[in-house]
C-alpha cells in the first residue's frame, strides 16, 4: 500500500545536477530529496531505486525496463529536459509509472543558440576566433554574409522551430518550414510541400524534430546532395537524426558551407571522457557539446515545470503532460477521499470495481476513467468513511497494477 502523501514524505531522487529550483518546489511540498551531480549505470540505478518514490533525470541517465521492474516502489519519473528517450516509456507504462519532461521551458534558450549559429556560419565566426586565440590575422570578407534576406528552412515546426521561426523573420530572413503534421504558420513563414523542397530552397536548414524510427538517419547522403551549394545545416534536436559520416563528406567536398552540431549519436558520459567526431578540425563547422538548453534561465524553468508535474501527480492523481500514459485532470472535491487505480486495459475491469464500490455502499462524488492499449487510469472520489475498504478490494484485483489513496488535496 502507497502511503498518503500528505501523512508520509515521498522519497525523491535527483540525478545530474539539476537546477536547485526543483529542490525548493519539492520542499515545498514536503518531498524528501537525495540528490547526486552525475548520471548512474544500470545496475547502480537498480540499487538506487529500491528506495526510491520519484526519479528525476536529465539526458544522460538511461532508465531501463529492467530498472523499471526492480524499482517495486517508483511512482513517476521526470526528465528535467524535452527528451524522453533515455527512459523505456512502453516500460514504464506497462508498470504504472507516467513519466513527465519540459516540454516549453528551454524553447527560448535553444531558438536563440540556432539564430547566433546561422550569424556566425554566415560570417564565419567560429574561424576567426580560433585563428586569433592562435595568433593569425585573418581579415576577409570572401565568403562572408549578411543573413539579412537569406532563406532559413526548419524542419519540424514545433514550440522550438517555431520560436526560430519568429526570431529568424526579426532579423530579416525569409522562413521556410516543413512538417510531417500540419500546423499554424506564426507570421509570413511558409510551409513547404516536402523535404526536398525544402532543402532545395534554402540557405541554411536547422532540424528540430524528435528521435523516431522515421527520423533516424533523416539526413544523409541523398539530403546533403539536395541542399544548396554553400548552404549551411545545424542541429541541435536529436544526434541521431544526422548521418556524421555523410555530413563530413559533403563538408569536406565543399558542397555544403559549413555547419553547427550541438548533438550526436553518441555522447559522452561524463565531462571527463574525450569526445571524437569525424567534424572536428573541418572550417567553418561549430561543434557544442549538447548545450541547447543550457543556459541559467532554462534550468531554473525546467526544475519548477517537471518538480509541479510531480506534485500535481502525486497530491491530486493528475497525469496532463505526461508523454507515456493516459491523461486524466480533475479538481479534488473537498471532504472526499480519492483512490487512483492503474490496471491492465482487459474487459471487465471498470464492471468489477463498481461492483465493489456498489457492493460497499459507498457513494461516488467524482469518477474518471483513461485508457491507452495497455492501461487504463481511473481516478474515484469517494465519501471518506468506506474509502479504505474500497481502496483495499480494487487493489487487490488481479488487473490492478498500482493503487493509492488520497485523503486531501496538497
Amino acid at each position: 500500500m502507497t502511503p498518503n502523501p500528505s501523512q508520509s514524505p515521498l522519497k525523491v531522487l535527483l540525478l545530474e545536477n539539476i537546477h536547485p529550483n526543483a529542490d525548493l518546489t519539492l520542499k515545498h511540498h514536503r518531498f524528501q530529496i537525495e540528490r547526486l551531480k552525475t548520471s548512474l549505470s544500470e545496475a547502480e540505478l537498480i540499487q538506487k531505486l529500491a528506495d526510491v518514490d520519484i526519479l528525476g533525470i536529465r539526458s544522460k541517465t538511461d532508465v531501463s525496463a529492467k530498472a523499471l521492474a526492480a524499482a517495486k516502489k517508483l511512482l513517476s519519473i521526470g526528465c528535467f529536459c524535452i527528451g524522453t528517450n533515455q527512459v523505456d516509456l512502453e516500460a514504464a507504462n506497462r508498470f504504472g509509472i507516467p513519466v513527465f519532461n519540459a516540454p516549453f521551458s528551454n524553447t527560448r534558450s535553444v531558438a536563440e543558440m540556432v539564430i547566433a549559429e546561422v550569424i556566425c556560419l554566415a560570417r564565419q565566426l567560429g574561424d576567426r576566433s580560433r585563428e586569433v586565440h592562435q595568433g593569425e590575422w585573418k581579415k576577409v570578407a570572401n565568403q562572408c554574409y549578411e543573413i539579412r534576406g537569406k532563406t532559413l528552412g526548419i524542419v519540424g515546426y514545433g514550440h522550438i522551430g517555431g520560436q526560430v521561426g519568429v526570431l529568424a523573420e526579426s532579423l530579416g530572413m525569409r522562413v521556410i518550414y516543413f512538417d510531417v503534421t500540419p500546423k499554424l504558420s506564426i507570421g509570413n513563414v511558409k510551409a513547404t510541400g516536402s523535404l526536398h523542397e525544402l532543402l532545395a530552397n534554402s540557405d541554411f536548414v536547422t532540424l528540430h524534430v524528435p528521435e523516431l524510427p522515421s527520423t533516424k538517419g533523416m539526413m544523409g547522403t541523398d539530403q546533403f546532395g539536395a541542399m544548396k551549394p554553400g548552404s549551411f545545416l545545424i542541429n541541435a534536436s536529436r544526434g541521431t537524426v544526422v548521418d556524421i559520416p555523410a555530413l563530413a563528406a559533403s563538408l569536406k567536398s565543399g558542397h555544403l558551407g559549413g555547419a553547427a552540431i550541438d548533438v550526436f549519436p553518441t555522447e559522452p558520459a561524463s565531462n571527463q571522457e574525450v569526445f571524437k567526431s569525424e567534424l572536428q578540425g573541418l572550417p567553418n563547422v561549430i561543434l557544442t557539446p549538447h548545450i541547447g538548453g543550457s543556459t541559467e534561465e532554462a534550468q531554473a524553468a525546467i526544475g519548477v515545470e517537471v518538480a509541479q508535474s510531480f506534485w500535481k501527480f502525486i497530491h491530486e492523481g493528475t497525469t496532463t503532460g505526461s508523454v507515456n500514459f493516459p491523461r486524466v485532470e480533475a479538481p479534488f472535491d473537498p471532504g472526499a477521499h480519492r483512490i487512483l487505480n492503474i490496471h491492465r486495459n482487459v474487459p471487465g475491469v471498470l464492471r468489477d470495481i463498481n461492483k465493489i464500490v456498489s457492493d460497499l455502499n459507498a457513494n461516488i462524488r467524482r469518477q474518471m476513467l483513461s485508457t491507452d492499449n495497455e492501461i487504463g487510469y481511473l481516478v474515484m472520489d469517494l465519501d471518506h468513511n468506506v474509502s479504505n475498504a474500497v481502496k483495499n478490494q480494487i487493489e487487490a484485483l488481479p488487473t490492478s497494477i498500482k493503487t493509492r489513496i488520497l485523503t486531501e488535496a496538497g
